[in-house]
């Protein structure tokens, strides 16, 4: 196989398992873009910086709308052959994104076109998907709409998957191992770039606290996916009073309710057992107020506590 010279574009222990994986093979990072230093070390920038690699920490690529020319130059001094986006959140200007002879490739954690969008593993879980997998395109002007080079399914959502379960427990190695397929790909030839099917696409937006907020009316059935879909982030949404609460760990307890929707019934197991329409669901961690997330049995809820 034919080595490439890469710039790769990311961030956290994805980004940096895809270099490694990359500088295994054969490839050389000509360049490493990640997010400016904060309060904890990011993974993918120690990485670069243990090999000695060009290291580039930006906070943004564009100005204004327009792109920031000396960025786009110093992308275009590195003399890439393929951009790698390895879990990058930052908005690429096409300058960049189209740049290098095989433009780029980007990593997306659903089965393209379906789910669509920046937070496509909540929406998957809060839909009641019962299968997923992983899909490697090249990017174009639209959002994660651009041909297919590589894509992994047959990943089953089961029924005490959150948001991150399913990111690390099922999609994190194959994401990977596709990041590499795809760049071995172009390497040797033997890319495809797939259009999209536009007839299956769906594009949803981010999980904010209007999708998070908990309508206990709702089945339990559909709450449950909905605060699975929410765990981590943002955390399902209610309130106790004028007090907020977030609710994270849950699963569906197979027991008719004894009392209104939203009522805390019992604490079993270090867990909250609160009524919901059609059912009851087990709390396993809260967040109350502006407070630590914490085990829902060491909060102030209380039985009897109604949350609306």
């Amino acid at each position: 196989m034919s080595s490439l010279k890469l710039a790769v574009f990311g961030q956290a222990a994805f980004g940096r398992d895809v270099l490694v994986r990359l500088a295994e093979a054969g490839h050389s990072i000509v360049g490493v873009y990640a997010p400016p230093e904060g309060r904890r070390p990011d993974p993918l920038a120690a990485e670069a910086e243990s090999r000695g690699l060009r290291l580039f920490r930006h906070a943004r690529f564009r100005r204004k709308g327009a792109p920031i020319a000396e960025l786009v130059d110093e992308h275009r001094a590195l003399a890439a052959d393929l951009n790698v986006l390895a879990f990058v959140t930052v908005i690429l200007p096409s300058e960049i994104v189209d740049g290098p002879p095989h433009g780029s490739l980007c990593f997306h954690p659903s089965l393209l076109p379906k789910y669509r969008g920046g937070n496509a593993l909540a929406w998957q879980i809060i839909a009641g998907e019962t299968e997923t997998g992983v899909s490697v395109f090249r990017p174009d002007a639209g959002v994660d709409t651009g041909p297919l080079v590589v894509q992994h399914g047959g990943v089953a959502i089961r029924d005490h998957h959150t948001a991150a379960s399913l990111y690390f427990d099922e999609l994190y190695e194959l994401g990977v191992a596709a990041m590499v397929e795809a760049v071995g790909r172009v390497a040797d030839g033997s890319a495809r770039y797939e259009p999209q099917d536009e007839a299956g696409a769906s594009h949803q937006g981010l999980v904010d606290d209007a999708v998070a907020r908990i309508d206990w009316s709702r089945d339990a059935l559909v709450l449950d996916r909905l605060i699975r879909g929410c765990d981590p982030n943002p955390g399902a949404l209610t309130q106790r009073g004028d007090e907020p609460v977030r609710l994270f760990a849950a699963r569906r307890v197979d027991r008719a309710p004894s009392g209104p929707p939203g009522t805390i019934a019992a604490f079993e197991d270090g867990c909250m057992i609160v009524d919901a329409a059609g059912g009851r669901l087990s709390i396993g961690k809260v967040r109350v107020g502006d407070g630590a997330k914490i085990a829902a049995a060491e909060s102030t809820l209380a039985i009897g506590d109604r949350l609306d």
